[in-house]
């Protein structure tokens, strides 16, 4: 499977044809790839301003209307599900025609999302590239082989399976957005004060921005990144003070948690299902084939068209691994462009979601997801 020559995508390997039968030049991807700032500025605007204006909401109805604050927050969460989305595009360079533009936005919907999006970009982008080599890359859930998983005790299977279970999206999306950040930013500077005592212990003399500059650590692969991740902590841990200061930190939470747990929730249980699910590509690194892991290695969602938008068409997620570069709003034009060759792909419903969760371990030798209770 390949694509258009010189669409600037992920897995154009011409050497290795997969089991959808789509040659070279067949898919067209370039009239798509145009970003369009005023359509991107307009997203913004469409999203972050009635988010903003539920937060008032949410705050006149804890005074007001009690009754109508569990609606309110449901629709927070949708919007900052958007949001999550968006930034997600900013990662790819692709709401935005211009780098600068795309980093900017991504970082103000980074704090919105309580998210360093510049290292979390880095590290979708690796998903990108490694999308369907299980033995590299193990999904959003940390799938570990069948072989692995018998080799736990009963308990630790048990602790598995329960960590993986649908009832710890919220929990898992609370911990994702709101604690992980925070204590990833903790050890890399823990990290960093050790580095500058041995450093300064074998020399002197070196100067801090050279500390700084030879620090390396498996939170951030460049200062950029490390400043990013710093920055978006002082923001967004600024604004919990802030807020907590305005209306009192028992109001603030009381919205801002179930806000935050929702979101996470829904975007980790959608790109569990657009990953984990029956027949889907799970191959060793040998003989890995990235077309087939962007095709076969994928589902579609086929959502309502209300969820359609609040999720920015995330659910084309076969052309949205063919070329991140694609921004959100040409995907569904590209997807129906395409449609003829893009039969093969899984399309999943919302009746079909479920199901997905068992899909919790990789068997390498049948290179395929399966399920605890095959085994």
């Amino acid at each position: 499977m390949t694509l258009e020559p010189g669409a600037p995508c992920s897995g154009d390997d011409p050497s290795a044809p997969g089991r959808l039968d789509i040659e070279r030049g067949d898919v067209v991807l370039r009239p798509f790839l145009a970003s369009c700032d005023r359509t991107a500025l307009r997203q913004l605007a469409n999203t972050l301003i009635p988010y903003g204006l539920l937060w008032w909401v949410a705050i006149w109805c804890q005074g007001q209307a009690p009754q109508l604050l569990p609606l309110v927050i449901a629709v927070q969460v949708l919007f900052l599900g958007r949001c999550f989305s968006l930034m997600h595009d900013t990662g790819h360079g692709s709401l935005f025609r211009r780098p600068a533009a795309n980093r900017i936005a991504g970082f103000l919907f980074g704090i919105v999302c309580g998210l360093p999006q510049l290292p979390w970009s880095r590290g979708h982008a690796f998903h990108h590239r490694h999308n369907g080599d299980w033995e590299l890359y193990q999904g959003p859930a940390s799938v570990i082989s069948t072989e692995s998983y018998r080799s736990l005790s009963s308990p630790r299977q048990r602790l598995y399976r329960w960590l993986r279970h649908p009832l710890m999206l919220a929990p898992a999306g609370f911990f994702y957005l709101v604690i992980k950040p925070r204590l990833t930013l903790l050890q890399a500077l823990a990290g960093l004060v050790g580095h500058a005592v041995s450093s300064l212990q074998r020399s002197p003399s070196m100067a801090m921005g050279e500390v700084i500059a030879t620090y390396r650590s498996r939170h951030w692969h460049s200062l950029e990144e490390g400043l990013d991740l710093i920055l978006n902590n002082l923001a967004v841990i600024g604004l919990w003070l802030l807020m907590g200061f305005a209306i009192g930190p028992g109001r603030f939470w009381m919205v801002y948690a179930p806000v935050m747990a929702g979101s996470a929730a829904i975007f980790l249980c959608l790109f569990f299902v657009q990953h984990n699910f029956p027949d889907a590509y799970a191959h060793r690194t040998r003989g890995w084939d990235p077309l087939s892991g962007n095709l076969e290695g994928t589902s579609d969602l086929h959502l309502p068209a209300l969820l359609n938008w609040f999720s920015a068409d995330i659910g084309c997620h076969a052309i949205h691994h063919l070329c991140s570069a694609i921004p959100n709003y040409r995907l569904r034009d590209c997807q129906r462009r395409n449609a003829h060759l893009l039969q093969g792909v899984t399309r999943l419903g919302l009746a079909d979601l479920s199901r997905c969760f068992a899909y919790i371990l990789w068997d390498p030798e049948l290179s395929r997801l399966t399920t605890a209770a095959e085994l």
